[in-house]
């Protein structure tokens, strides 16, 4: 018998087993609680019960227990998890053994005539019990987990917010016993909340507050919890918090509020992205995607930081087919699987090959016809491609026109370069690549538009080539570009570095004092590139108003305010001096283009550079056969020629400026550098 009794058990989880001893515990509780109701009415002395009260107890209390059990079975009672019982369970037991114990009273006082006492004081005893020892496991494991955590290892938390997502964080820190945190205070611009509790805690007053409230409570946490904040809001409370050496987070979307999913384990790391001085861009993505919707696109560098955002962009709207092109085959392997795995439904086709074939961007083009390409593939590491030039002419300039050409000729209706704004006035080989890269979809679209596309010459790297043989008359491909600045998070961004050596205790190594850069997320750059495919008419390069410069240096520093840590005293910063070809400042456009409004207002349309498109057409073979002879120093001479706003900048002139309130704009600053490179070259 004792082995069956074992075998049972085995079968049984621990939960069901809890279940059984609390059913017990149920009808025990019942059987007591009106027996005590019973008691008492008679003056607490068990002989003075009258038989006529005493047998109809003994005979109905053990039915309406089983009964109250199995109703309480029905209604989940036994499947909760009380350790995390709320307001929904209370609210269920409560209604429930209320509901029973009102039937149970009307049949014992109408049938058998019981003392009005009996009923009142039986139902009320009976609710206590099943509540009670319900809720009495959240009452253990909050002392026990307070007991655990001990005064001395708790980290005072200043909580951001006195609504209702910091009442549920401020509920989710007291009743855990995973984390050793105690809230002492919290800060609110409400000032009618100002000098009172919320659970047991002070609102000490608002963001004025908050520098004083961390060293006066002796704060090493903060928590945001205002979800609906705008990022201008967020941005200025923890512009504030930065500064206090106490680690930062904050719960990032109100639907978790929504939900009741606020707690600690939500919050996020307060990263640099959220310090960025202007709001995140809006794209209607709806627009966007009625364009993308039942379309073949086409992604090149799909595998990289924009190349795979645009791509999961794209997959979660109903793309026809999408094709992704990248040379790095771990890149490619990775966004396929995660694609397949979230988009099963999804036609998606990934091919390893390089945009600098010829031959095999045909035979790709040829066989799926794109009729939306995203060009993304390029070289874009600065210092590096100062030391491989032809590289970047290859990859960047050349590629470019092969893809370019192949879609055109194979009925693409559009086609998005990818551009920088390094291809303003640009003082290195990268930016004047992408700058060639402008100008060959300018060219290509102009020559279009003028019903000449037949004058666009091939360029092949190998002899015996087959000229393309179609009607030029039906090409009508619509080339445009967008240019923005430095992309948070991307592979080449400063951001993973600086986290790096600042894990490792230092340096944080920045180039120069001076430096400034635009910048943005993945996700803004990637809405402005799609939009751009959506409303595109040809020739147009695209540019987003990316507000305000960063310093790098500030960037750093934040950075590692942001881990808690001191600049120049937990963590030293090092000058490290401007790389070849770095500029201290990049421009957004070039003087001599104007800007056109969208229906955006963060997004703006550059009027093209007018140049000779045949006299730059005719001299690309040229400049393609000095990179595949890998001349660097001619390339280089060449570039400068057909990029009359290209001026190399060496090491030596970047001591001569720095940039300081003199300069009015970046475009005076940097010209004020080229100039001292074409006096000295004179």
């Amino acid at each position: 018998m004792e082995t069956v009794d074992k075998k049972i058990s085995k079968k049984l989880e621990h939960w069901q087993v809890i279940s059984i001893y609390l059913a017990g515990f149920d009808f025990v509780a019942v059987c007591m609680s009106y027996f005590v109701a019973l008691w008492v009415r008679f003056d607490c002395v068990y002989s003075a019960i009258p038989k006529q009260y005493l047998e109809p107890y003994k005979i109905s209390i053990a039915i309406y227990a089983v009964i109250l059990i199995f109703v309480f079975r029905f209604n989940k009672l036994y499947s909760s998890i009380w350790r995390y019982a709320s307001y929904d369970e209370l609210l269920n037991i409560f209604v429930t053994s209320l509901g029973l114990s009102l039937v149970y009273s009307l049949i014992m006082w109408i049938g058998f005539k019981m003392p009005i006492s009996y009923c009142m004081w039986g139902s009320l005893l009976q609710l206590v019990s099943v509540v009670g020892i319900r809720f009495s496991y959240r009452l253990f494991n909050f002392l026990r987990s307070n007991k655990n955590k001990g005064e001395s290892n708790l980290h005072n938390v200043m909580i951001i917010g006195a609504g209702d997502a910091g009442l549920m964080l401020l509920r989710d820190i007291a009743s855990s016993n995973k984390m050793n945190d105690k809230a002492v205070c919290i800060i609110d611009d409400n000032s009618n909340k100002w000098g009172r509790l919320i659970n047991g805690v002070p609102v000490v007053g608002g963001r004025e507050d908050i520098l004083s409230a961390v060293e006066k409570y002796n704060v090493e946490k903060i928590y945001f919890a205002i979800p609906s904040a705008s990022a201008a809001e967020r941005r200025d409370f923890l512009n504030i918090c930065k500064d206090t050496g106490c680690e930062l987070k904050y719960l990032p979307a109100i639907y978790q509020l929504m939900s009741g999913d606020v707690t600690v384990s939500r919050m996020k790391e307060v990263t640099v992205e959220e310090l960025l001085g202007r709001e995140p861009i809006k794209v209607d993505l709806d627009e966007v995607f009625r364009f993308i919707n039942n379309k073949v696109v086409l992604v090149t560098g799909g595998g990289g930081s924009i190349g795979s955002e645009l791509c999961r962009q794209i997959a979660g709207h109903h793309p026809k087919q999408l094709i992704i092109l990248d040379v790095y085959e771990n890149n490619a392997y990775d966004i396929q699987l995660e694609l397949q795995e979230k988009y099963p439904e999804l036609d998606l086709v990934v091919r390893i090959c390089s945009v600098r074939d010829s031959r095999k961007m045909f035979q790709i083009f040829e066989k799926y016809h794109p009729q939306i390409v995203y060009h993304a593939a390029a070289h874009k590491h600065v210092p590096l491609m100062e030391d491989a030039p032809c590289e970047a002419i290859k990859n960047n300039s050349i590629g470019t026109y092969k893809t370019a050409y192949a879609a055109m000729v194979n009925g693409c209706e559009r086609f998005v370069l990818i551009s920088t704004d390094k291809a303003v006035n640009p003082t290195n080989i990268m930016g004047a690549s992408k700058r060639l890269c402008e100008m060959i979809i300018q060219s290509f679209d102009k020559k279009i538009k003028e019903g000449k596309a037949n004058e666009i010459p091939e360029l092949f790297t190998h002899e015996g080539e087959e000229f393309v043989d179609i009607d030029w008359s039906k090409v009508n491909t619509e080339f445009v570009a967008v240019r923005f600045g430095n992309v948070l998070g991307s592979n080449g961004s400063v951001i993973p570095l600086f986290k790096k050596q600042i894990r490792k205790g230092g340096p944080v190594t920045v180039t120069h004092p001076d430096i400034i850069r635009y910048f943005m997320t993945i996700p803004e750059a990637v809405s402005l590139v799609l939009m751009a495919g959506t409303y595109a008419k040809g020739g147009e390069i695209f540019v987003l108003d990316m507000g305000s410069p960063v310093r790098i240096d500030t960037l750093a520093r934040n950075l590692i305010k942001l881990s808690g840590l001191k600049p120049d005293e937990d963590i030293k910063i090092v000058y490290t001096g401007l790389r070849p070809g770095e500029k201290l400042y990049e421009e957004k456009l070039m003087s001599e283009e104007g800007l056109t409004k969208t229906d955006n207002e963060m997004i703006f349309i550059g009027k093209p550079l007018e140049f000779d498109t045949d006299e730059f057409l005719n001299q690309l073979p040229g400049l393609m056969d000095l990179a595949y002879q890998n001349k660097s120093r001619e390339i280089k001479e060449m570039v400068s020629k057909i990029v009359t706003t290209y001026h190399p900048i060496r090491r030596k002139d970047l001591d001569k400026v720095t940039i300081d309130e003199g300069y009015k704009n970046e475009l005076e600053m940097t010209r004020s550098i080229q100039q001292i490179v074409r006096d000295d070259d004179q």
